[in-house]
């Protein structure tokens, strides 16, 4: 079984900076891809941030420039960085992942941790 937990969420100023973190566990063979999604209260969950296992990454519109998603191999840890933050990146982040195990490919979501930006 594969577990995602994330931490960093707070509460910052506009202009600000918060760095998540995502730590995996479990038994892995392999990742396909890892990334961040967003939910704000009475909207839709959103996709942020993607890192492909071979290192790519992507990045929705509203956070390309801002944002910058990386992973530590040795750490077993998926970061998302976030600079010049709005107040509209308030939201619930959550970190997924897509890896290959034992039993075949698996999704796996982390509980969310909470970004407030205040203006």
């Amino acid at each position: 079984q594969v577990q995602l937990v994330e931490s960093g969420g707070g509460l910052v100023q506009a202009g600000g900076s918060l760095t998540l973190s995502c730590i995996v566990s479990g038994s892995i063979i392999g990742i396909k891809a890892n990334a961040w999604y967003r939910q704000a209260p009475g909207k839709q969950r959103e996709l942020v941030a993607t890192i492909i296992g071979g290192g790519g990454t992507s990045y929705a519109d509203s956070v390309r420039g801002r944002f910058t998603i990386s992973r530590d191999g040795a750490k077993n840890t998926v970061y998302l960085q976030m600079n010049s933050l709005k107040p509209e990146d308030t939201a619930v982040y959550y970190c997924n992942g897509n890896y290959w195990t034992g039993r075949g490919e698996v999704t796996t979501w982390g509980q969310g941790t909470q970004v407030i930006v205040t203006s």
